[in-house]
């Protein structure tokens, strides 16, 4: 039930809460219940509510004290008023007979009613809400609205129903249960569920199909039989995801996701030959990574596939009519160029959402789409791509293509002797260093030195460092000229995602405490490129750091994407914006529950 199926008259309030189907409804929970049903038997440390007659009374300056008789329950007991009105002792009279709310628990041998007032009416419940509205007008709603067999409707188990109607309307049993000891395992459970299965239904509803702009069977089987060396058996799997997509006349729009390292470019250039005779282009987010891949191409790619690469600076002039694979940066967003019937984007995650929907709408025909691959090696963690591909399909790259060997080690201060005897020793037997800082410039804000302030140390006592940064306009040259050149780069996190580094062994990261877990993957990642014994030292003025402990115990990119949730939690999946923070309520990104969740909607979710 989508907010438009609500009666005209409901709509607005219903919009103000935040509520767009009746899920969301039945999620917006009472904070508590105003339970006047008399308790046959006491609930110890609850409220209850009961009839009694007051047998005496007796005040002091700070406490208010009764002896009250309840005949259902069949003794007498205390009633305790603390910090006392004067209206305490006329409503409160000797031998009245009233109906009154308050704690019971004991008192040493005896059981007490604390702070008792007297209540008009009894057996009754209301819910009360913390909302814009008034809690009447919620109740109205609810009452309206939420029921066993609307919520079956929605796709919900008559027992999860049950259980959110009973949040609303609920028993007499129930409101003292949830008072006493708030929500059980079970209902926690329920609600759980509901909302990530309210959040997929949303995503699904989002998945948009479009006919394809041209049907692509072309074959990379000589291709991947030239190469000299063998595919993993993750790459092999990712190319035949691809080729089952590229054969199909709706557009695809798959995740290519692999972690750091795990031959990507094969299964880019395989989706290249597949393609062939049709056009292809890939975005890059560099000029060095579009190079990169440029130079990969022309190694790997039989000779009549015509590839061009287009940079900022590539003449106006130049005709990219004829060429088979366009390589470029978002330079592209600006040219002239031929119709491609498969767009692809390398490091998706660096481009904003409009640079990658505008390179793919770029290649639309009237209605109809190309094919679009999206790659990166930023894994995210088995539940949210579980929850994504609601939107997107996924392959993932998990195998490497060689073991990567890197020992991750937290150093301080007292551990910078150690750090110099170790980069010197690298230095020597001419592989390359990278010391990461915090910032450009020195701030008070930082408890860390800055590139400014820590490369006359490194400039003094080596030879050949090189100095980039983001802001840096001449950063791709110099990256360049170091991979040929440098022994040491200071430089900032530019370098997560880029430039290979075949000789690159060593990497320090400073403050690594500041940046999340896959940025400091990502970071790490940049060593060992090719299966040389790698370094990565995480520097810290933390004298202890369990989140860097459990990141430095493993090289799994996915594992990681895992710590990361677990410490930052995931960002909002259905606008894309956030990119950490905690989004649902109750779902804490448990995979069990999201597959069953998934299940249950695609079994509702009519094919498109």
């Amino acid at each position: 039930m989508k907010l438009s199926e609500f009666e005209p008259q409901d709509r607005e309030k219903l919009a103000s809460l935040g509520v767009s189907s009746l899920l969301d409804l039945a999620l917006i929970l009472p904070i508590s219940y105003d339970d006047t049903y008399i308790c046959s038997s006491p609930f110890i440390n609850s409220q209850n509510v009961l009839h009694v007659k007051i047998l005496s009374t007796r005040r002091t300056p700070k406490v208010f004290q009764m002896r009250l008789w309840c005949e259902l329950w069949g003794c007498e007991l205390d009633g305790v008023v603390f910090a006392p009105k004067p209206y305490h002792e006329k409503i409160f009279k000797k031998g009245s007979d009233l109906h009154v709310k308050g704690r019971v628990e004991f008192n040493g041998a005896s059981m007490q009613v604390v702070q008792p007032r007297v209540i008009a009416s009894i057996n009754t419940i209301t819910p009360k809400y913390k909302t814009s509205l008034h809690v009447k007008s919620v109740m109205t709603l609810m009452h309206k609205y939420i029921s066993v067999s609307r919520l079956i409707d929605e796709g919900l188990s008559a027992k999860e129903a049950e259980t959110l109607v009973l949040f609303h309307q609920p028993t007499h049993i129930f409101s003292m249960q949830f008072s006493s000891t708030g929500y059980t395992q079970e209902q926690l459970r329920v609600l759980k569920f509901v909302e990530i299965f309210s959040h997929l239904k949303k995503l699904s509803s989002k998945k948009i199909r479009h006919p394809s702009t041209a049907r692509l069977y072309g074959d990379e089987r000589a291709f991947v039989n030239s190469l000299p060396f063998r595919l993993t058996k993750d790459q092999t799997q990712a190319i035949a995801d691809i080729k089952k997509d590229l054969s199909s006349d709706i557009a695809t729009k798959r995740m290519i996701m692999g972690d750091v390292g795990c031959g990507k470019t094969m299964v880019i250039l395989a989706s290249v030959m597949m393609a062939y005779p049709h056009k292809s282009v890939l975005m890059a987010p560099t000029t060095v990574l579009a190079s990169q891949l440029f130079e990969e191409a022309k190694k790997f790619l039989p000779l009549h596939v015509k590839i061009k690469l287009l940079l900022q600076d590539t003449p106006k002039k130049e005709s990219f009519e004829d060429v088979d694979f366009v390589i470029g940066t978002h330079a592209l967003m600006y040219r002239e160029l031929p119709h491609f019937d498969l767009v692809m984007v390398d490091e998706q995650h660096r481009f904003g959402t409009q640079q990658r929907s505008f390179i793919s709408s770029m290649a639309k025909k009237e209605h109809k789409h190309p094919h679009f691959l999206q790659f990166s090696a930023t894994p995210i963690p088995r539940t949210l791509s579980m929850i994504q591909s609601s939107l997107i399909d996924f392959s993932f790259i998990k195998e490497l293509p060689f073991e990567k060997k890197i020992d991750t080690c937290i150093i301080g201060k007292s551990n910078f002797k150690e750090l110099l005897e170790h980069i010197q020793k690298e230095v020597s037997h001419k592989r390359q260093c990278i010391v990461v800082y915090p910032l450009v410039e020195e701030s008070k804000a930082v408890n860390y030195q800055s590139i400014d302030e820590g490369r006359g140390f490194w400039e003094k006592n080596f030879k050949d460092v090189y100095v980039t940064y983001g802001k840096d306009k001449n950063k791709e040259a110099i990256l360049q000229e170091f991979k040929e050149k440098g022994s040491i780069l200071i430089s900032t996190t530019v370098v997560e995602v880029g430039i290979s580094l075949p000789n690159l062994s060593t990497i320090v990261i400073v403050g690594a405490e500041r940046l999340g877990l896959a940025t400091l993957h990502q970071l790490r990642g940049r060593v060992s490129r090719n299966g040389l014994k790698g370094y990565c030292f995480l520097y810290t003025n933390l004298s202890k750091s369990e989140r860097l402990e459990e990141f430095s115990k493993t090289l799994d990119g996915f594992e990681i994407a895992e710590l990361d949730l677990r410490y930052r939690q995931g960002g909002d999946m259905i606008s894309g914006t956030a990119q950490s923070g905690k989004e649902f309520v109750w779902f804490e990104m448990e995979e069990d529950i999201a597959k069953e969740a998934k299940r249950r909607v695609e079994e509702r979710t009519p094919p498109r």
